[in-house]
Parts: C-alpha cells; structure tokens; sequence
C-alpha cells in the first residue's frame, strides 16, 4: 500500500469554507474540534474551499496539536489571488478572491507554500491535484490533464522523492481522470468524490478499483452522501438533484426504512468496504454530526438488505459490501 491514514474515517472540510452556505467562525472551529476530540486525525481541505477559508480554519483549530499526531491533505491546480472578485457558485459565501487555475511545476510549488502559510503548518502529507477532469473543464479536459501530468505531476514527484510530502494523486469527481493518471504518471492514490457510492458506483467498480488493487494505490472517498441526497438534502453532485436520482434516492431509502437502517450507515460502509479504500471523509458544518457519522460507520446492517439492493438493481452485485450482520 502506498499509505494509510490513522482511521477509516476523517473529516471533508470543504463545507467548512462556506460551501453553500455562510458558516459562523465559531461554529467551523468547533467542527473541527469536535472530531479533534472524538479521534478523527485525518483532514481533508483545498485552496478553492473558500478561497482558502477552510484550510485557514483548520490551522486555528489545529494550531496547538502536535503536527505528528494528524494527516492533512490539501490540493493544487489553483491559485488565490490578491485580486478580489464578487462570488457566484457554490462557495459565494466564501472569501472574494479570486482563484485562478495554475496546473504547471511552479505553480504548484506556489500553492503548496501558500497552503502552508494558511495552514499555518510546517508540511502537508497528500497533495491532490484539483479538478484535471471533464466536470471543470470540458471537451478540453484532456489537454488540461495533460498539463496537470506534465506540471503537477512532476513537482509533486520530485517533492515526494525528496519527502517533502508523503504521497500525492489527484483530487477529482471523475473516474477516467483517475485511470488516466495511472497510465501516465505514478499517483499514490486518489481522493474520488461522488464516483463510489450507492449512487453511483458502476464506472470506479469496473476500471479504476481493479487498477487500484494491482497498483497498490490508495481511494479515499469523497462524497459518499452524494453532496446531501444521501443524507436528506437536496443536492447531488453539488448541485439541485434531478427528479431521477430523487426517484432513486426514495427507492433506496424504502428498503433501508424497511429493515430499520439509516440510509447514511450504508451508504458511508457501502463507500468505505472496497479493499483499496483508506477512508472516507464526510463534511459537515455541525459539531453534533460528528458522533453520528462515526455511529454510522460501525450501524450493523444485516445481509438481507444488502440482497435486496441487489434484487432491485440498485447495488451491483459486484461490489463489495461490508461485514454483515
């Protein structure tokens, strides 16, 4: 295995950068100190939650911890800039800089450096580059990939050989981005959002889980609610969920409410079983979500309901499931 992290669980900080919302100061450092509490070591951030509000809470919430005693991941493939901007998308609540996409070797060094100075840390351990992928870029996203391979890549590459960092992959929501990289460069995971889930699932079980497992590379999960639909919101794939996957979404939570499970319990152990994920990182703005998502994590779910997702073609039955009551 290429790393581990200290639980399989961690925490997602992008709703602590005001994702679609504006959070409290108050409210995000407590977040964050109540998974501190609660054990969770591993955490996950990004200069574009924000515009670098969420890793700048998670340095003030982490700033008297040992720095050995935790994991941090944060990204690159963008810039904030002094330059300032009014908002739009899912982070308007978030600082009005402006963030520039910046895939090249000194670009990412730029942002690692600045990452750090918001971090207020001395090193981070997993580098993911950003969003090199067809959701952020389109019919061009190859060529921008192929500027994130040729860029990023090789300082992130060069930073891990010299153990500037531990390991380094690609943050993204797409699966062939993923396969893409490991036919190109020599990732050591991967953070996939939204790809490995009760919703969908199909694309990662088939091409980039196999590939994984032989690599030796590691997943951690992103997303495993879906941006909310799992959880009872109204979001999917960060933005208003359409009626189909809200027909799904009901189907999925009729058999759960049959057998008396939460549908946030499979769904995060549904994420959380393949052999090549390290761990899953739901987010979440309120301290008392902690607890439960870690009570999630360990909900006996009994085989009958796994076979009845399968029944209904709702979970392939090619994917592995979790220990079952």
């Amino acid at each position: 295995m290429r790393f581990e992290l200290p639980g399989k669980m961690g925490l997602g900080t992008a709703p602590l950068g005001n994702m679609f919302e504006e959070v409290p100061d108050t409210r995000a450092i407590e977040t964050l100190r109540t998974a501190w509490d609660a054990g969770i070591r591993y955490f996950d951030t990004a200069p574009q939650y924000g515009a670098g509000l969420s890793e700048m809470r998670l340095g003030e919430a982490l700033a008297d911890e040992p720095r050995g005693t935790y994991v941090v991941s944060t990204k690159v493939g963008r810039l904030i800039l002094d330059e300032q901007e009014p908002k739009q998308g899912i982070f308007a609540h978030g600082r009005t800089n402006k963030v520039a996409y910046d895939y090249s070797e000194s670009g990412t060094l730029r942002s690692i450096e600045e990452s750090l100075e918001r971090l207020n840390m001395d090193r981070i351990d997993i580098a993911w580059i950003h969003d090199c992928a067809a959701d952020a870029h389109g019919e061009h996203w190859e060529e921008v990939h192929d500027q994130a391979m040729n860029g990023a890549a090789r300082a992130l590459t060069r930073l891990r050989e010299e153990g500037v960092i531990r390991a380094w992959g690609l943050g993204v929501n797409r699966v062939e981005a993923c396969t893409r990289a490991l036919e190109r460069a020599d990732p050591d995971g991967f953070l996939l959002a939204g790809r490995y889930s009760l919703l969908d699932h199909e694309g990662a079980l088939d091409t980039l889980l196999p590939e994984c497992d032989h690599r030796g590379a590691r997943l951690v999960i992103g997303g495993a609610y879906n941006s909310g639909i799992l959880a009872g919101g109204d979001h999917y794939d960060y933005k208003k969920a359409s009626d189909e996957v809200r027909e799904r979404t009901r189907r999925l939570r009729d058999i759960c409410e049959r057998f008396g499970v939460d549908i946030r319990a499979v769904a995060l152990q549904f994420s959380a079983a393949p052999r090549a994920v390290a761990a899953v990182i739901p987010g979440t703005t309120r301290p008392e979500r902690i607890a439960e998502n870690q009570a999630l994590m360990t909900t006996a779910i009994p085989n009958a309901l796994w076979q009845t997702l399968w029944n209904e073609g709702l979970v392939s039955m090619d994917a592995p499931i979790p220990g079952a009551a």
